[in-house]
């Protein structure tokens, strides 16, 4: 929630600066790869010792990555693919690498024995790769709310947050699960417009 109000306020009282968006993405490479890392690493990836740190390593490298190609491609002149990041966006990398934690949490894995011990470690790969991917993923930035929706847009945000307070970690697991459905149908929608794009440009 922080993160996606910083840099609206520090615009809004036009306070950006180079020295700010650094420190920002400092901020975010602990807040989104150190500290899920190390939480996993404790909670589970611990039997695996020194593979278990690399493992983390190779997460947080990753979250740096995403984020420095992130700010380059901020500077860019704005288009239809301000609709979508390049890859999965970091903060998201770090709520959804901690989705087996969440998952077990919210009473859900009671439902369903999973081992937990080759979860864990494959989910820090594939969120790793798909970190530094080039697949589009929906950024949600650009979406444009009608004034008639405005209501329930806003009885549904309080809604949202409501349930996250009763039931964090269910909405957290169903909430992170309905994102990680998002991406094929992003990767799908980027190309048909992307498509469509093309034809109109060489019309």
């Amino acid at each position: 929630l922080m993160d996606a109000l910083d840099g609206r306020i520090a615009r809004l009282i036009k306070g950006t600066s180079k020295m700010g968006k650094e420190l920002d993405s400092l901020g975010d490479v602990i807040s989104f790869g150190v500290a899920p890392a190390l939480i996993m690493y404790f909670w589970n990836l611990q039997y695996l010792d020194k593979l278990g740190w690399f493992v983390c390593l190779i997460f947080v490298v990753c979250v740096a990555l995403r984020l420095a190609r992130f700010n380059i491609n901020s500077e860019e002149e704005p288009s239809w693919k301000d609709n979508f990041f390049e890859g999965m966006p970091s903060p998201a990398g770090g709520i959804i690498v901690l989705m087996p934690l969440i998952f077990s949490f919210s009473g859900f894995g009671e439902l369903v024995k999973i081992n937990y011990d080759l979860l864990v470690p494959i989910f820090f790969i594939v969120i790793s790769i798909l970190l530094i991917s080039t697949i589009p993923t929906y950024s949600f930035k650009t979406i444009v709310i009608q004034r008639s929706m405005t209501k329930f847009l806003l009885f549904g945000i309080v809604l949202f947050f409501g349930a996250l307070l009763v039931y964090t970690f269910k909405v957290l697991a169903i909430s992170s699960f309905i994102y990680i459905c998002l991406i094929p149908i992003s990767y799908f929608h980027y190309k048909k417009i992307k498509k469509e794009k093309n034809i109109t440009s060489d019309g």
